[in-house]
Protein backbone atom coordinates (compact mmCIF):
# COMPACT_ATOMS: atom_id res chain seq x y z
CA UNK A 1 0.00 0.00 0.00
CA UNK A 2 1.02 3.76 -0.73
CA UNK A 3 0.35 6.81 0.78
CA UNK A 4 -0.37 9.72 -0.63
CA UNK A 5 1.77 12.93 0.46
CA UNK A 6 -1.38 14.25 2.81
CA UNK A 7 -0.80 10.92 4.28
CA UNK A 8 3.00 10.73 4.37
CA UNK A 9 2.73 13.60 6.33
CA UNK A 10 -0.52 12.86 8.74
CA UNK A 11 2.05 9.92 10.12
CA UNK A 12 5.03 11.41 9.41
CA UNK A 13 5.92 11.01 13.24
CA UNK A 14 5.11 7.37 13.53
CA UNK A 15 6.86 6.16 10.20
CA UNK A 16 10.26 8.15 11.80
CA UNK A 17 9.99 5.76 14.43
CA UNK A 18 12.20 2.76 14.15
CA UNK A 19 10.32 0.79 16.25
CA UNK A 20 7.10 0.95 13.51
CA UNK A 21 8.11 2.68 10.70
CA UNK A 22 6.59 2.89 7.13
CA UNK A 23 5.31 -0.81 7.35
CA UNK A 24 4.13 -0.62 11.17
CA UNK A 25 1.83 1.93 9.77
CA UNK A 26 0.64 0.52 6.82
CA UNK A 27 -0.46 -2.36 9.25
CA UNK A 28 -2.26 -0.06 11.25
CA UNK A 29 -3.86 1.16 8.26
CA UNK A 30 -4.97 -2.45 7.27
CA UNK A 31 -6.19 -3.50 10.51
CA UNK A 32 -9.90 -3.31 11.94
CA UNK A 33 -10.85 -2.86 15.40
CA UNK A 34 -13.68 -3.17 17.55
CA UNK A 35 -14.19 -0.69 20.23
CA UNK A 36 -16.83 -1.95 22.55
CA UNK A 37 -18.20 0.84 24.67
CA UNK A 38 -17.45 4.23 23.85
CA UNK A 39 -17.47 5.76 27.33
CA UNK A 40 -14.84 7.14 29.86
CA UNK A 41 -12.24 4.41 28.11
CA UNK A 42 -13.33 3.84 25.01
CA UNK A 43 -13.37 7.62 24.10
CA UNK A 44 -10.05 8.39 24.40
CA UNK A 45 -9.19 4.87 23.42
CA UNK A 46 -10.80 5.88 20.10
CA UNK A 47 -9.43 9.02 19.54
CA UNK A 48 -5.68 7.74 19.82
CA UNK A 49 -6.48 4.36 17.29
CA UNK A 50 -8.29 7.37 14.81
CA UNK A 51 -5.10 9.11 15.52
CA UNK A 52 -2.78 5.81 14.90
CA UNK A 53 -4.19 5.47 11.19
CA UNK A 54 -6.38 1.94 12.17
CA UNK A 55 -8.17 1.57 8.89
CA UNK A 56 -11.34 0.05 9.63
CA UNK A 57 -12.99 0.68 13.31
CA UNK A 58 -15.81 -0.84 14.06
CA UNK A 59 -17.94 0.97 16.94
CA UNK A 60 -20.55 -0.71 19.77
CA UNK A 61 -22.47 0.95 22.26
CA UNK A 62 -26.10 0.39 23.10
CA UNK A 63 -26.48 4.25 25.34
CA UNK A 64 -26.97 7.56 24.70
CA UNK A 65 -24.94 10.61 25.58
CA UNK A 66 -25.73 12.13 28.92
CA UNK A 67 -24.30 15.55 30.33
CA UNK A 68 -22.74 13.96 32.84
CA UNK A 69 -20.48 11.94 29.96
CA UNK A 70 -18.83 14.96 29.47
CA UNK A 71 -16.40 15.16 32.07
CA UNK A 72 -14.18 11.83 31.06
CA UNK A 73 -16.11 11.03 27.85
CA UNK A 74 -14.12 13.26 25.33
CA UNK A 75 -15.13 12.74 21.58
CA UNK A 76 -18.60 14.47 22.88
CA UNK A 77 -19.77 17.89 23.12
CA UNK A 78 -23.16 19.39 24.81
CA UNK A 79 -24.67 18.89 21.28
CA UNK A 80 -24.69 15.40 21.28
CA UNK A 81 -26.18 15.14 24.62
CA UNK A 82 -29.45 12.73 23.87
CA UNK A 83 -27.95 10.97 20.90
CA UNK A 84 -27.20 7.35 20.29
CA UNK A 85 -22.57 7.43 21.44
CA UNK A 86 -22.57 5.37 18.31
CA UNK A 87 -23.65 7.36 15.73
CA UNK A 88 -22.10 10.13 17.98
CA UNK A 89 -19.12 8.78 17.58
CA UNK A 90 -18.81 8.00 14.06
CA UNK A 91 -19.56 12.07 13.65
CA UNK A 92 -16.40 12.25 15.52
CA UNK A 93 -14.51 9.93 13.50
CA UNK A 94 -15.67 11.38 10.19
CA UNK A 95 -14.46 14.34 10.64
CA UNK A 96 -11.53 13.83 11.91
CA UNK A 97 -9.94 11.67 9.36
CA UNK A 98 -12.53 10.94 6.58
CA UNK A 99 -10.20 8.24 5.37
CA UNK A 100 -11.04 5.93 7.68
CA UNK A 101 -13.64 3.41 7.61
CA UNK A 102 -16.17 3.09 10.26
CA UNK A 103 -18.81 0.64 11.11
CA UNK A 104 -21.17 1.20 14.06
CA UNK A 105 -23.84 -0.91 16.00
CA UNK A 106 -26.09 0.24 19.18
CA UNK A 107 -27.52 -3.24 20.00
CA UNK A 108 -26.85 -4.65 23.81
CA UNK A 109 -24.55 -7.43 23.23
CA UNK A 110 -25.36 -11.08 24.41
CA UNK A 111 -23.26 -14.25 24.32
CA UNK A 112 -25.90 -14.59 21.08
CA UNK A 113 -25.30 -11.85 18.97
CA UNK A 114 -21.46 -11.35 20.23
CA UNK A 115 -20.29 -13.59 17.37
CA UNK A 116 -21.56 -12.14 14.76
CA UNK A 117 -20.17 -8.22 16.23
CA UNK A 118 -16.55 -9.82 15.65
CA UNK A 119 -16.56 -10.60 12.05
CA UNK A 120 -13.65 -9.58 10.45
CA UNK A 121 -11.97 -7.82 13.05
CA UNK A 122 -8.40 -8.07 14.36
CA UNK A 123 -8.61 -7.21 17.68
CA UNK A 124 -11.15 -6.19 20.13
CA UNK A 125 -10.83 -3.40 22.93
CA UNK A 126 -13.47 -3.75 25.27
CA UNK A 127 -14.01 -1.12 27.93
CA UNK A 128 -17.60 -1.89 28.52
CA UNK A 129 -18.94 -1.69 32.12
CA UNK A 130 -20.52 -4.66 33.36
CA UNK A 131 -19.08 -7.88 33.55
CA UNK A 132 -22.04 -9.98 31.86
CA UNK A 133 -21.00 -8.12 28.77
CA UNK A 134 -17.41 -8.44 29.09
CA UNK A 135 -17.88 -12.23 29.34
CA UNK A 136 -19.78 -12.63 26.49
CA UNK A 137 -17.34 -10.90 24.50
CA UNK A 138 -14.57 -12.25 26.37
CA UNK A 139 -15.97 -15.90 25.19
CA UNK A 140 -16.75 -14.68 21.59
CA UNK A 141 -13.30 -13.58 21.02
CA UNK A 142 -11.63 -17.10 22.22
CA UNK A 143 -14.34 -19.19 19.86
CA UNK A 144 -13.43 -16.56 16.81
CA UNK A 145 -9.58 -16.50 17.65
CA UNK A 146 -9.59 -12.89 17.97
CA UNK A 147 -6.95 -11.35 20.69
CA UNK A 148 -9.28 -9.17 23.27
CA UNK A 149 -7.49 -6.13 25.20
CA UNK A 150 -9.95 -5.55 28.32
CA UNK A 151 -9.84 -2.40 30.82
CA UNK A 152 -11.81 -1.20 33.10
CA UNK A 153 -11.35 1.87 35.26
CA UNK A 154 -12.91 3.46 38.51
CA UNK A 155 -12.06 6.21 41.21
CA UNK A 156 -8.69 6.61 40.90
CA UNK A 157 -7.46 2.93 39.69
CA UNK A 158 -7.32 1.12 36.15
CA UNK A 159 -6.41 -1.85 34.69
CA UNK A 160 -5.46 -2.53 31.13
CA UNK A 161 -5.14 -6.76 30.37
CA UNK A 162 -4.06 -8.58 26.97
CA UNK A 163 -5.83 -11.88 26.78
CA UNK A 164 -5.68 -14.73 23.99
CA UNK A 165 -7.07 -17.54 25.55
CA UNK A 166 -7.26 -19.40 22.15
CA UNK A 167 -3.87 -19.96 22.57
CA UNK A 168 -2.27 -23.07 24.31
CA UNK A 169 -0.97 -21.23 28.02
CA UNK A 170 -2.48 -18.06 27.42
CA UNK A 171 -5.64 -17.04 29.89
CA UNK A 172 -8.77 -15.25 28.78
CA UNK A 173 -10.80 -12.43 30.43
CA UNK A 174 -12.76 -15.26 31.78
CA UNK A 175 -9.62 -17.40 33.71
CA UNK A 176 -9.32 -13.74 35.10
CA UNK A 177 -12.50 -12.83 36.98
CA UNK A 178 -14.11 -16.95 36.98
CA UNK A 179 -17.89 -17.09 36.36
CA UNK A 180 -19.21 -15.27 39.14
CA UNK A 181 -19.73 -12.18 37.33
CA UNK A 182 -21.55 -13.22 34.50
CA UNK A 183 -24.83 -10.92 35.89
CA UNK A 184 -24.63 -7.39 35.26
CA UNK A 185 -23.06 -6.33 38.57
CA UNK A 186 -20.44 -4.13 38.17
CA UNK A 187 -19.98 -1.08 40.08
CA UNK A 188 -21.07 2.06 39.19
CA UNK A 189 -18.94 5.75 38.48
CA UNK A 190 -22.26 7.21 39.43
CA UNK A 191 -22.12 5.75 42.60
CA UNK A 192 -18.46 5.38 43.41
CA UNK A 193 -16.79 8.42 41.74
CA UNK A 194 -14.32 8.86 38.79
CA UNK A 195 -11.93 11.28 38.00
CA UNK A 196 -11.57 11.80 34.16
CA UNK A 197 -8.35 11.89 34.23
CA UNK A 198 -7.92 8.51 35.31
CA UNK A 199 -10.38 7.07 32.46
CA UNK A 200 -8.23 8.72 30.19
CA UNK A 201 -4.87 7.34 31.62
CA UNK A 202 -6.93 3.73 30.83
CA UNK A 203 -7.89 4.57 27.51
CA UNK A 204 -4.68 6.13 25.66
CA UNK A 205 -2.74 3.03 27.42
CA UNK A 206 -5.03 0.39 26.01
CA UNK A 207 -4.85 2.42 22.39
CA UNK A 208 -1.19 2.06 23.61
CA UNK A 209 -1.11 -1.75 23.97
CA UNK A 210 -3.67 -1.75 20.82
CA UNK A 211 -0.89 -0.47 18.52
CA UNK A 212 1.58 -3.27 20.30
CA UNK A 213 -0.64 -5.89 19.41
CA UNK A 214 -1.27 -5.21 16.16
CA UNK A 215 2.13 -4.65 14.95
CA UNK A 216 4.11 -7.65 17.03
CA UNK A 217 0.92 -10.42 15.68
CA UNK A 218 2.24 -9.29 12.01
CA UNK A 219 6.15 -9.91 13.09
CA UNK A 220 6.93 -5.90 12.17
CA UNK A 221 8.51 -3.51 14.18
CA UNK A 222 10.15 -3.57 17.65
CA UNK A 223 7.15 -2.17 20.22
CA UNK A 224 7.83 -5.53 21.89
CA UNK A 225 5.65 -9.02 22.46
CA UNK A 226 1.78 -8.90 23.27
CA UNK A 227 2.09 -9.31 26.80
CA UNK A 228 -0.49 -11.87 26.60
CA UNK A 229 -2.02 -12.72 30.29
CA UNK A 230 -0.89 -9.52 31.79
CA UNK A 231 -2.70 -7.37 33.61
CA UNK A 232 -1.26 -3.72 34.22
CA UNK A 233 -2.86 -2.28 37.58
CA UNK A 234 -2.76 1.65 37.07
CA UNK A 235 -2.70 3.84 40.50
CA UNK A 236 -3.96 7.59 39.30
CA UNK A 237 -2.93 8.36 43.52
CA UNK A 238 0.50 6.79 43.97
CA UNK A 239 0.79 7.59 40.92
CA UNK A 240 2.12 4.02 40.15
CA UNK A 241 1.89 1.29 37.36
CA UNK A 242 2.43 -2.77 38.49
CA UNK A 243 1.90 -5.46 36.12
CA UNK A 244 0.51 -9.57 37.19
CA UNK A 245 0.29 -12.66 35.33
CA UNK A 246 -3.30 -14.07 34.78
CA UNK A 247 -2.86 -17.83 34.94
CA UNK A 248 -4.72 -19.73 32.66
CA UNK A 249 -7.66 -21.52 34.60
CA UNK A 250 -7.56 -25.44 33.09
CA UNK A 251 -11.71 -25.64 34.19
CA UNK A 252 -12.09 -22.01 32.68
CA UNK A 253 -15.33 -22.73 30.58
CA UNK A 254 -14.68 -20.09 28.18
CA UNK A 255 -11.30 -21.57 26.97
CA UNK A 256 -10.55 -24.56 28.44
CA UNK A 257 -10.72 -26.24 25.19
CA UNK A 258 -7.88 -24.73 23.86
CA UNK A 259 -5.35 -26.48 26.17
CA UNK A 260 -1.82 -27.17 25.47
Amino acid sequence: MNFDAARLDRFARHIVLPELGGTGQVLLNQAHVLVMGLGGIGSPALQYLAGAGIGTLTLVDDDDVDTSNLQRQTIYTERDVGHGKAVSARRWVANFDKELVVNISDRRITPENAPAVLEGVDLVLDGTDNFATRLAVSDACVAAGVPLLAAAVGRFQGQVGAFAGNLAGEACYRCFVGDAFDAEDCDTCAEDGMLGAMAGWAGTFAAMQAIRVLVAQNGSGQMGEPLWSKLHLMDGLAPSMRTMNIAKDPACKGCSAMRD
